[in-house]
C-alpha cells in the first residue's frame, strides 16, 4: 500500500463524506467500464477535455470526469472488428493483460470510444473517411436513442475506429464505499483543436478544456472537484507541453491497478492506494 494522501473535502465530489459514512456492506460488486482521456494542443499548451456530471447522477453527482462509462454486451462482438484499425484482439488481451469471454479486451477500447462520442459528439475515427458534422449528429442521437448499435453507427458513417492510437495508460477500482462501483481502464488520445464538443445534457452539465496545471489549481481552489483516479492521471500529464509528448509517455508506462482506500480525517479524506 502506499502512503496516504489527505484531500481536504472542498476538493473532492459533493458528499463524499456522507458516502464514506454508509457503505454498502457487503461492498458492491464493480462493473466493466474504460475513460478515454482525450488531448488537444491549446493556447497554453497541452490541454484535456473535462466533462461535469449532473448534480442529480447517482455515481460522483457535481464531480469534473474524463468521458467514459460501462461496457455494453455489443462492445465485445465480433461485428465491429472490421471497423477497428490498429488493433487485434489477441493484441487487445495483451495490453490488459486480460481476457473473459463475457468481456473480451477489445470491449473496453471500444467502450472508450463509443461512450465518448456519445457523451462529447467526438468521434476518433482514422481518418479514412470523415463524415460531415450533421451525420455525426444525427448518427449520435440515435445511438443515444437506442435505435442502432456502435457497429451499425460505425457503418452508416464509412468510417472506422483508430483503436490503434490510444495509449492504454490506467486501471482503477472504485471504492468499496461507494454504492455503485467501476473497474476501468483508461486510455488517451489526441484530437483537433477544433474539434467541437457538445455534452450529452442528461449525464453532462458543462466541458472544459483545461491544461493540466490550470485544472489541479482550480481543484485545490475547490471550484473543479475532482475524483482520486482524475486527480492521479491528470497529475501524470501536467509536466508535459505537448499532446505527442504525453502520449508517448503515456504507451511506455507500466499499468498497474490500484484500488483506493478512503478514510476519514479531521483534515479531510485520505486516500491510499493497495493494489
Amino acid at each position: 500500500m502506499t502512503e496516504g494522501r489527505v484531500f481536504p473535502l472542498h476538493r473532492l465530489p459533493p458528499g463524499f463524506r456522507d458516502t464514506l459514512r454508509n457503505a454498502p456492506d457487503p461492498p458492491v460488486v464493480p462493473r466493466p467500464s474504460a475513460t478515454l482521456v482525450l488531448l488537444r494542443e491549446g493556447p497554453k499548451g497541452l490541454e484535456v477535455l473535462l466533462l461535469k456530471r449532473h448534480p442529480r447522477s447517482g455515481f460522483i453527482p457535481g464531480a469534473w470526469v474524463f468521458p467514459g462509462g460501462t461496457l455494453d454486451p455489443a462492445d465485445g462482438g465480433e461485428e465491429i472488428h472490421p471497423r477497428i484499425r490498429g488493433l487485434t484482439p489477441k493484441e487487445a488481451a495483451e495490453r490488459l493483460r486480460f481476457e473473459d469471454p463475457t468481456h473480451p479486451a477489445m470491449a473496453f477500447w471500444v467502450a472508450a470510444l463509443r461512450e465518448t462520442f456519445e457523451e462529447t459528439g467526438i468521434l476518433l475515427h482514422a481518418g479514412d473517411h470523415s463524415p460531415g458534422q450533421e451525420a455525426l449528429v444525427e448518427s449520435r442521437q440515435r445511438l443515444l436513442a437506442g435505435e442502432c448499435l456502435f457497429a451499425e453507427t460505425l457503418d452508416r458513417l464509412d468510417v472506422t475506429l483508430n483503436a490503434g492510437d490510444l495509449a492504454y495508460c490506467g486501471f482503477w477500482v472504485t471504492p468499496e464505499c461507494e454504492p455503485r462501483r467501476y473497474t476501468t481502464r483508461f486510455f488517451a488520445g489526441e484530437v483537433g483543436r477544433d474539434a467541437p464538443v457538445t455534452p450529452h445534457e442528461k449525464e453532462m452539465v458543462d466541458a472544459l478544456w483545461l491544461t493540466p496545471s490550470d485544472a489541479l489549481a482550480r481543484n485545490e481552489e475547490g471550484s473543479l472537484p475532482l475524483v482520486f483516479p482524475t486527480l492521479f492521471t491528470l497529475e501524470e500529464l501536467a509536466p508535459f507541453q505537448t499532446s505527442a509528448e504525453a502520449l508517448i509517455y503515456l504507451r511506455k508506462k507500466e499499468v498497474h491497478r490500484f484500488l483506493p482506500s478512503p478514510e476519514q480525517t479531521p483534515e479531510g479524506i485520505r486516500f491510499s492506494l493497495p493494489g
